[in-house]
């Protein structure tokens, strides 16, 4: 039997209770109670785990059709559990992914490229899956490939979602591309770069497109900058050393806004005006502009 300290929280009281119910082959009351646990902040992701890898009732992987496991090392899920408006973060971050997919869908649409007929797509600065599990239900792992430059989200996405990855690079000339891809999607990377490499980011990137493939890719744009009450310079540019990133340098990865006249202008100067083939305005999560360029 285990012993629990007078001191232990609510939540960890009920986690090292669900262990023993699960010890002792009781999986109802396991599940009972580990529920009650998901929803104590303290012990949410452990109960979480528990609950995902006994198949429990009650676990998102029976709803969403999905492998829903869940990294501690996974910043983007720190930002929903610690966000004052998240009431449910496991929730709010799976489908935060979901919906994500939709948006990615829709945008390729728009340019007779459907996501389920493209070949390969390479998630770049893919972090700990919060997307990738979503892609690989559409795809299937064969046809993704991450990468990110924390080398252990790109281990947590192989062996949890079956994807291929390589480490990417803190300097963007540095990143060695195994292949090229029919689809290299950037969800969240321009919207964090500094002046320095914002261009050298971009046309590294483009050179990771297979010909005739697509580069995708996204910022904060005006909305993002009047919401968050941030002016501009007079090329369209903001940065501020900050984000909800614990493992990157902040001077490389902070928060960044731009105008769209400034991202069009370094289309232009790096890869060329024409392989701009439709952009979208506050597209992905009603809050970052989409942009999409053909590699001729």
């Amino acid at each position: 039997m285990t012993t629990i300290s007078n001191e232990t929280s609510l939540g960890q009281r009920l986690l090292a209770e669900g262990q023993e119910l699960l010890s002792q082959g009781n999986r109802t009351g396991a599940a009972q109670v580990l529920a009650r646990a998901r929803d104590e902040r303290d012990a949410l992701l452990a109960a979480h785990a528990l609950i995902e890898k006994h198949d429990l009732v009650g676990s998102f992987s029976n709803v969403m059709g999905l492998d829903c496991t869940i990294s501690a090392q996974d910043d983007i899920f720190g930002f929903f559990a610690g966000h004052h408006s998240s009431r449910n973060p496991l929730r709010d971050y799976l489908a935060d992914g979901w919906r994500t997919l939709s948006e990615l869908m829709i945008l390729l649409e728009a340019v007779d490229q459907p996501l389920l007929k493209t070949p390969s797509v390479l998630e770049f600065a893919s972090g700990h899956g919060r997307f990738t599990r979503h892609l690989v239900k559409a795809l299937s792992a064969q046809r993704v490939v991450v990468s990110d430059v924390v080398p252990s989200a790109v281990e947590f996405s192989r062996s949890t979602f079956g994807v291929d990855g390589f480490p990417s690079a803190s300097v963007p000339e540095k990143v060695e591309w195994p292949a090229r891809y029919e689809l290299v999607f950037v969800l969240s990377l321009f919207s964090h770069l500094p002046r320095s490499t914002w261009s050298r980011w971009l046309k590294v990137l483009y050179e990771a497109v297979a010909p005739g493939g697509l580069l995708v890719f996204s910022t904060h744009g005006i909305k993002a900058a009047n919401f968050d009450h941030v002016t501009l310079d007079d090329e369209g540019y903001f940065f501020a050393a900050s984000s909800e990133s614990t493992a990157i340098d902040e001077q490389e990865y902070g928060t960044t806004f731009t105008s769209e006249a400034f991202v069009l202008a370094r289309i232009a100067e790096t890869v060329g005006a024409d392989k701009l083939v439709h952009k979208m305005p506050v597209h992905f999560w009603n809050h970052q502009d989409a942009y999409v360029l053909r590699k001729s």
